[in-house]
């Protein structure tokens, strides 16, 4: 397995919308591997494609004992209750913020086999998968803040692109 180069705010990669795998081969197993290496060093608990400049429909989650890989993944059915917990995001080290979520999600796509599957996620699995999907779709977590906690984060990432200030406030152990 190897580590991979995870992309950062900034990179257009992490602005486009992903591509559907067509057949689940070799390549897209290794890819697997890999970014959930990439995940695990990183530490994260979701990893998607396009984080690691691959414009395909596929990301890799761990959240305490679970785990997997899911290839063109969607959402089928989404709660009603929504709640706001703080996210962070491998590609935005050190940010973290407030983002409102479905409490439950489900989820139907391919394992790293190719095998169809279908899970039922809730609170945090749930945020992952919802966060994961966005970068499928080339949408980032700070692009759900409301509009001042949205000018706040942009102003933070500038300022550290600037090296006006140090790394952005934040747990990095919450990214996603």
């Amino acid at each position: 397995m190897a580590v991979l180069t995870i992309r950062t705010f900034g990179d257009p990669v992490l602005r486009q919308k992903a591509r559907a795998v067509e057949d689940v081969d070799d390549v897209h197993r290794r890819l697997s591997q890999d970014m959930m290496e990439t995940m695990r060093v990183a530490p994260g608990v979701g990893l998607a494609a396009p984080q690691v400049g691959v414009l395909e429909r596929l990301f890799t989650w761990e959240v305490e004992d679970e785990f997997g890989t899911i290839v063109n993944p969607v959402i089928t059915k989404r709660s009603r209750k929504m709640y706001e917990d703080e996210e962070g995001c491998l590609s935005l080290p050190g940010l973290v913020y407030p983002v409102e979520r479905h409490v439950g999600v489900r989820v139907a796509g391919l394992d790293e086999n190719g095998i169809p599957l279908e899970i039922d996620a809730e609170d945090h699995v749930a945020r992952v998968f919802q966060h994961e999907i966005d970068h499928l779709d080339g949408v980032l977590f700070v692009d759900r803040l409301d509009p001042e906690r949205r000018r706040e984060a942009m102003r933070t990432i500038r300022e550290a692109e600037l090296g006006l200030s140090g790394a952005p406030p934040g747990d990095p152990a919450r990214a996603l």
